[in-house]
């Protein structure tokens, strides 16, 4: 089993405490480490043989990326994101996830292009340090509030 087909079935379970919210084509997980602020997963419900955006049918790609835009929206506006970063990679995990990045000025400190550039240019092990990861109330607190910038844009969307 992948790390992505784990973390859903924690969700399952009831076990994640990263876990967001469940919609119709995947899930919405607070990143474990949070150096950039905000920085959420949409985790594709099925793994299998759909490893691929090619591989979805033409309206399940399209409420997959429909969904995704959503969750990026959210947390854009949650985190007070300039910019949002959207990756999906695949030879880690080949289970569909987004990376979506909430990023800011300043954000790669003196790293990068005069602090400019991709998330992959700050070093991964400060990045994924102990020390960004958030504690539970903090987490407690992202949650609930991408939670309801979710609602609030899942309300405008059916009316």
């Amino acid at each position: 089993m992948c790390l992505i087909c784990d973390r859903i079935e924690m969700i399952k379970r009831g076990e994640n405490p990263y876990f967001v919210r469940e919609l119709k084509t995947g899930y919405v997980v607070i990143g474990d480490h949070q150096h950039f602020r905000g920085y959420t997963l949409f985790l594709y419900k099925e793994h299998g043989d759909k490893t691929e955006l090619f591989h979805l049918d033409k309206a399940e790609r399209a409420l997959f990326l429909e969904e995704m835009t959503i969750v990026a929206q959210a947390a854009a506006k949650t985190f007070g994101a300039e910019k949002m970063n959207y990756e999906l990679l695949g030879m880690g995990d080949a289970h569909l996830h987004w990376h979506l990045t909430p990023r800011v000025s300043g954000d790669l400190g003196s790293y990068g292009n005069h602090g400019k550039g991709p998330v992959w240019w700050y070093p991964m092990e400060k990045m994924y340090s102990d020390e960004t990861r958030p504690n539970p109330d903090e987490l407690q607190n992202m949650k609930r509030l991408l939670s309801a910038a979710l609602d609030e844009i899942l309300t405008e969307g059916t009316q």
